[in-house]
């Protein structure tokens, strides 16, 4: 055996407690002997049974009924979230907030998110209020299962800026293969044509019909599935649902003023669109180690740290690019509706 890889099987084998996902970048994690014989399928089962005994405690966070919707679908919907006034003040905040901008381009989409770091929520105190609001911690926690502050960004998606291959997040996938939570507080209409958030009601459950698709496709992901899906954020095709138990996807063709809250384990994508498009939202998600029998300690949620977190990424990706990449862009300073650059 390379003694190199002698010396980092420790570091591969103490991968299996934590979030580490990637079945192409750990051998352990991607074994196709280790997982015929049942190790993915048992981290799943593991990090499902841990998510719900967390979000028994933190139940009384949530309204019964926002409750109840997201442990049948594995999203909350809420129309009007604010006060007609309350939402038109906070859409002109942060549709005039002009701040630094990271761009990623992902096929023909350019995704855009401006950091909701301190003096972003000090200049948009309408923003600030929202994510700080009790609906929106409590529904945050529940649906992520942690007792830990998102992090968040205004965020653009502008479809069809190039002529690009079509934007990977358009096929129905999951983030990983545990519990973690988005929220998505649309700013402007989305149409059902123009790029919605489609989900899958009901496939964060882990069924036994789930873990045993979960364990098929960790026996093929190293080498023998596409890219992102070797990466631990597995793909499936719309026709494999109903042998799951699940139902059509829904996109979800909303006005303004909406919020959704989902836990992204579950199947879900980016809709397609049909024309150039641009939608805007207040964007939060939150991750931790799925194999943590407690809510809270969490050092990253501290104040002064939990605001930064963003700005910080950013800053060590840049410095690390070299090693782990940057796909992020400091694009300058622009606001959230500004135009797509197009070179």
């Amino acid at each position: 055996m390379n003694p190199v890889r002698l010396l980092l099987y420790p570091w591969w084998v103490a991968q299996l407690a934590t979030g580490a996902k990637a079945f192409c970048d750990n051998p352990v994690i991607g074994s196709p002997r280790l997982n015929r014989w049942g190790l993915h399928a048992a981290r799943v089962r593991t990090a499902a049974r841990l998510a719900a005994a967390r979000r028994h405690r933190l139940a009384p966070l949530v309204d019964p009924a926002d409750r109840a919707a997201f442990d049948r679908d594995g999203f909350v919907l809420r129309r009007d979230f604010l006060p007609p006034a309350e939402f038109a003040a906070l859409r002109r905040q942060a549709l005039g907030r002009a701040a630094p901008a990271r761009e990623m381009v992902q096929g023909d989409t350019i995704t855009r998110r401006i950091a909701l770091d301190p003096a972003a929520l000090a200049a948009m105190p309408a923003v600030a209020a929202l994510v700080r609001g009790a609906t929106w911690r409590g529904l945050m926690r529940y649906a992520g299962s942690y007792d830990s502050e998102p992090i968040g960004y205004i965020q653009t998606i502008l479809s069809h800026v190039n002529d690009g291959p079509p934007d990977p997040q358009t096929a129905l996938h999951a983030d990983t293969f545990h519990a973690t939570v988005k929220a998505w507080f649309f700013l402007t209409d989305v149409a059902a044509d123009e790029g919605p958030f489609v989900y899958v009601p009901g496939s964060h459950r882990m069924t036994p019909a789930r873990i045993a698709w979960e364990k098929e496709r960790s026996v093929r992901a190293a080498s023998g599935l596409d890219r992102l899906s070797s990466r631990g954020s597995l793909r499936v095709a719309a026709e494999e649902l109903a042998a799951l138990g699940l139902s059509a996807p829904r996109a979800f063709a909303v006005p303004a003023n909406t919020l959704v809250v989902a836990d992204t384990s579950g199947f879900h994508a980016r809709g397609p669109s049909l024309r150039p498009a641009t939608r805007i939202e207040i964007w939060t998600y939150g991750r931790r180690n799925p194999f943590l029998p407690w809510t809270g300690l969490d050092a990253m949620s501290l104040p002064g740290i939990a605001e930064r977190r963003a700005t910080l990424a950013w800053a060590a990706r840049d410095r690390l690019a070299g090693w782990l990449g940057q796909p992020w862009a400091d694009v300058g300073t622009k606001t959230p509706d500004a135009p797509a650059a197009r070179g």
